[in-house]
């Protein structure tokens, strides 16, 4: 089977990677055993453990998660993607006084 890489991809998967173990380490269980598939209920995951999980993640990434997107986020994916946009947006904001 011929499976071609592409850049954007190896990036994905550092950010689920990443994501994934802040996840793990937040809530003291293996990184095996969350996938990109599994939910915050799946995992155990209540609200306080998702606001703190938010927490280790903005500090990890060094971005601000709104409130809204918090109050959206039910799974791993869903974190990964957010997360993702987050990054991408902040890598394309100019720093202040470059303009």
């Amino acid at each position: 089977m011929f499976v071609r890489h592409m850049p954007e991809h190896v990036q994905t998967d550092e950010l689920a990677d990443r994501v994934i173990r802040v996840i793990a380490h937040t809530q003291r269980i293996p990184p095996e055993s969350i996938s990109l598939d599994s939910t915050f209920e799946e995992l155990n995951i209540d609200s306080l453990d998702g606001i703190n999980i938010v927490f280790e993640i903005e500090k990890e990434f060094d971005i601000e998660i709104p409130d809204e997107g918090v109050q959206n986020l039910r799974s791993v994916r869903q974190t990964v993607e957010g997360v993702r946009k987050l990054v991408e947006e902040k890598s394309q904001a100019v720093p202040p006084g470059a303009a």
